[in-house]
């Protein structure tokens, strides 16, 4: 059954990436939520493919997305959906930004998937493996901070929410340090060329298909004080064994 909502997903993937490159970099308008945040047609209506094509193929299934209301919430399968990831890239043109879907059966997620639609690239992982365009891919070995690339989507937002004293002293340490971030840092780990990515706050849609990927490329990801990223708060993945020390480290001192 997982191959048969792997497989679904792509289709998802492929649905909602022809909507959100026949807007990419033209003349679309920006509007704002009301958490400060883009939004735009392209996150509108290829959320809204998304949600049509699970209504016919799994219509008993729940549907919890960014842009519109849950659908089933009680229902056993719940498919989660964010349809662009980084809406603040793609307005920029920046290709750095993908669609996230995840589905979850009883709370716990099954299969996650990024798709990147301007790279067409789809990394998906169900816990136990991890694709890249139908390719596995595991995280790289790293041995210790100093020999990391650490990611991160903002250093402000990580002043927002947590310590950024803390943060700054880790992100010092390592070997390499950007923002290569949203999903894109998360893609990065599992596909081993990235050994850190942290984000200090996190929607549920965020982070649901990000734990089947990295847990199936060999990585850990936790919230951001090590607990259940699918219950806690923000997101950190790590590569190999750094990530207690990773949760120590950002820690207020």
């Amino acid at each position: 059954m997982t191959k048969e909502f792997i497989d679904f997903a792509q289709k998802l993937a492929t649905a909602s990436g022809d909507i959100i490159r026949k807007y990419y970099r033209s003349e679309i308008t920006v509007d704002e939520k009301s958490n400060r945040t883009p939004v735009t047609a392209a996150d509108l209506e290829s959320e809204q493919i998304m949600r049509d094509l699970i209504r016919v193929h799994y219509p008993h299934h729940s549907i919890l997305g960014e842009e519109f209301e849950t659908i089933n919430p009680e229902a056993e399968f719940q498919w989660v959906l964010d349809p662009i990831d980084g809406t603040k890239n793609f307005v920029t043109g920046m290709p750095l930004f993908g669609t996230l879907i995840a589905l979850l059966k009883n709370g716990q997620p099954l299969i996650g998937a990024i798709n990147n639609p301007i790279l067409n690239e789809f990394l998906v992982g169900d816990s136990n493996r991890t694709w890249l365009n139908g390719k596995p891919v595991q995280v790289r070995e790293c041995e210790s901070i100093e020999k990391s690339t650490l990611l991160v989507t903002s250093h402000w937002n990580v002043e927002n929410h947590r310590d950024r004293h803390a943060f700054d002293v880790l992100s010092r340490r390592a070997k390499l340090y950007r923002s290569w971030g949203d999903c894109y840092g998360y893609y990065l780990v599992a596909t081993g060329y990235a050994d850190i990515m942290i984000d200090p706050a996190m929607y549920f849609w965020d982070v649901a298909a990000l734990v089947p990927i990295i847990r199936g490329a060999g990585g850990t990801i936790t919230d951001y004080f090590g607990n259940d990223p699918m219950t806690g708060e923000g997101a950190v993945a790590t590569a190999g064994p750094l990530h207690a020390e990773v949760i120590e480290a950002l820690k207020p001192k």
